[in-house]
């Protein structure tokens, strides 16, 4: 078995990331640069190139002969989470301690790669194979931030592999299926804030509590491991006409177990031991509704309608089947309670024929939270997201297109942040802000017919 560290406090941070300005929850959009020059507009409905089977494996039927298309897209996040800290005892009086508790730029750049391949079998058959991802992350706070102790760093890294096939029942109607195999990897970490120094040295604080309290930047509780699980998807279109088409595409939920052992100075008391854990944990399902027009010899219309099963993700669990257990002798533990609704997604884009070698593509695309402000968290500070996109493709050769978007996207609305937490029965910690930022993606994509 892999070596796995499940974080306890903090494994919510595992889920929040540069995605929760990108797409709702912790879930990845940027499958292709193609279609976000279009703001993934009517992606379920279209048919540009092998990425299509991203979306909707029956479009696949509509690719000819052998092709296959690489690229990626760079994320520049720009995501602050600004608020205080308030730390309330007894023991220091009626007045709440406040400190600055700002994180500032917590979400690194990252680029999403991608890679598709298409072979048509005969006129009815055509199998794909897709590499992509739908879940990644990084965020950093420096050990000993003010609010670290919610939380300090994350990194997630995930590959989907999708081995998929279309079959053409006639002229109008075309369907397919896949298989979803998901791996991922990921470290995530949180630690004693710089300020739990100055607690220490108070001199209201009994002598017993301050020798309790770790130093600032003391690791608490931290992970690192790896999985793999797997789930299925279907699709169809419906060609209702040679200017108007429909496509829809379900995805399964995939059901993840983290196997390994939960570490860190509250778990293990500071000695060198190893506690055997698991969490499970299940990536929601999502389905979309797409159409494609065609309103002129140069001019297309697209649309999209996306759903995300969030609900499914109301609370994260831990579970200690081995002998050793963490303090107090617990069998599982309530990581957090989440509380996340299902979500939409609505997308409107076009594309424009300029000539024989240049096509114009542009897009908007409005995404929904899927938590309500009272369930918000710092680790994942999910908020509404207005999309604007701008692309380009450019007919190189009679084979070899390349694509080229940009797209900017705002948080948009209020997304206020309410946590607190027990500090050792000696205070009550409470975090009180809000998150707010912008992201733009930049992107290309090379697509080949043999």
């Amino acid at each position: 078995m892999n070596k796995r560290i499940i974080s306890l406090a903090v494994t919510g941070v595992l889920l929040g990331s540069v995605s929760h300005v990108q797409a709702a929850g912790f879930q990845l959009a940027e499958y292709s640069a193609t279609g976000q020059g279009r703001s993934f507009a009517g992606e379920a409905a279209m048919a540009d190139n092998a990425s299509t089977q991203a979306r909707n494996p029956a479009m696949l039927t509509y690719l000819p002969g052998t092709s296959f298309s690489a690229g990626g897209i760079y994320v520049m996040p720009n995501v602050d989470v600004t608020g205080d800290i308030s730390i309330a005892s007894a023991l220091f009086g009626a007045q709440a301690m406040t400190l600055n508790a700002d994180a500032i730029d917590v979400a690194d750049n990252a680029l999403v790669p991608n890679f598709y391949f298409s072979s048509q079998i005969n006129d009815s058959w055509t199998w794909g194979m897709a590499v992509n991802s739908n879940y990644g992350l990084t965020t950093e706070l420096p050990v000993d931030h003010a609010a670290a102790i919610f939380g300090s760093e994350t990194s997630v890294t995930t590959v989907e592999f999708n081995p998929n096939i279309a079959y053409k029942i006639n002229q109008a109607f075309s369907v397919g299926a896949g298989l979803r195999i998901v791996y991922g990897e990921g470290s995530i970490g949180a630690s004693a804030p710089g300020w739990i120094d100055g607690l220490k040295t108070h001199p209201m604080l009994p002598a017993e509590f301050a020798a309790a309290l770790p130093a600032g930047g003391t690791s608490l509780k931290s992970m690192e491991g790896d999985d793999i699980a797997m789930g299925w998807k279907l699709g169809a279109s419906w060609q209702i006409n040679p200017a108007h088409r429909l496509g829809f595409a379900y995805h399964s939920g995939v059901e993840l177990e983290l196997e390994g052992s939960a570490s860190g100075l509250l778990y293990t008391g500071g000695q060198d031991v190893d506690i055997e854990g698991n969490l499970p944990l299940e990536l929601p399902a999502f389905a979309e509704l797409a159409s494609y027009h065609q309103l002129s010899d140069n001019w297309a219309m697209h649309a999209s309608v996306n759903w995300t099963q969030w609900s499914v993700f109301d609370e994260l669990v831990a579970y200690f089947p081995g002998e050793v257990k963490p303090a107090g002798g617990l069998e599982s533990d309530l990581v957090k309670e989440e509380n996340f609704k299902d979500n939409w997604r609505f997308a409107l884009g076009s594309t424009y024929q300029l000539n024989n070698a240049w096509l114009l593509r542009t897009g908007i695309a409005y995404d929904n939270t899927a938590v309500d402000d009272e369930y918000r968290t710092m680790t994942i500070p999910d908020s509404d997201r207005l999309w604007l996109s701008a692309g380009a493709g450019y007919q190189a050769s009679e084979n070899l297109t390349v694509d080229f978007a940009v797209t900017y996207i705002k948080a948009y609305g209020d997304a206020p942040i309410n946590e607190s937490m027990n500090l050792m029965n000696l205070a009550q910690v409470s975090f009180d802000g809000e998150a707010v930022g912008d992201v733009w993606l930049v992107g290309m994509q090379l697509s080949y017919k043999l």
